[in-house]
């Protein structure tokens, strides 16, 4: 059975992870048979989003804490599991991304990443693991490897592109229900909710991330 790590941020699209993205990740996966470990760093959020006003909210919340309600629990430091336990790493997006798990969506280019998040992404890249992105999570897969030469879509967003150009990658435009495929570095990556107008858009794109993750890891 596949063992699949799966990073969350939070929960919520604008200071967590993506649910709609977590949620179709964690069933497709469940779908095809795979062993999911869930995981996300015991940190504060940076900030909390009222997700119907989306203003800021004097609050402070833990970002482990708050992406335990996505997997019902049934979550784990992400500083606590080993890479050589797990066969591939699918990272959703949502702002948590960018906000919790880096510093992306301040910085741009110049961001800086959570050191375990570091940890893991180049632990699985080393041993040439497949390792997907979905949403803005490219970008912050791109800061990890910067210089690494890798292909990633984060959509037609040019802004989000360029950063990751200026990062040392490539950019590949591309539609919410499709993915591209870095073969030499086994990486894919789909923009989702980057550009998707629906659920079932996003869910295109994400079903075919899932199915090809899980094809790379049999041909290991």
């Amino acid at each position: 059975m596949a063992r699949i790590g799966v990073v969350l941020s939070g929960c919520g699209y604008l200071d967590g992870a993506e649910i709609y993205e977590s949620t179709l990740t964690l069933f497709f996966l469940d779908q095809a048979g795979a062993d999911v470990t869930i995981m996300a760093p015991d940190i504060d959020q940076h900030h909390v989003i009222n997700h119907i006003t989306q203003e800021e909210m004097p609050e402070h919340r833990n970002v482990l804490v708050e992406a335990a309600r996505i997997a019902r629990g049934n979550i784990s430091n992400l500083a606590e599991i080993d890479p050589d336990n797990l066969d591939a790493l699918i990272m959703p997006g949502g702002f948590g991304a960018a906000k919790n798990l880096s510093t992306l969506a301040f910085d741009g280019a110049n961001a800086s990443v959570n050191p375990d998040l570091i940890n893991m992404v180049r632990a699985m890249h080393k041993a040439k693991k497949p390792i997907g992105a979905i949403c803005i999570s490219p970008a912050v897969l791109s800061k990890i490897l910067s210089k690494e030469g890798v292909t990633l879509t984060i959509g037609s967003d040019s802004d989000t592109a360029s950063v990751i150009q200026t990062m040392g990658n490539k950019h590949e435009i591309s539609s919410a229900d499709n993915i591209v495929i870095d073969e030499k570095n086994r990486i894919v990556s789909t923009a989702a909710y980057m550009c998707a107008a629906s659920i079932g858009e996003a869910g295109l794109g994400i079903e075919k991330l899932v199915s090809h993750i899980m094809g790379m890891i049999d041909k290991t």
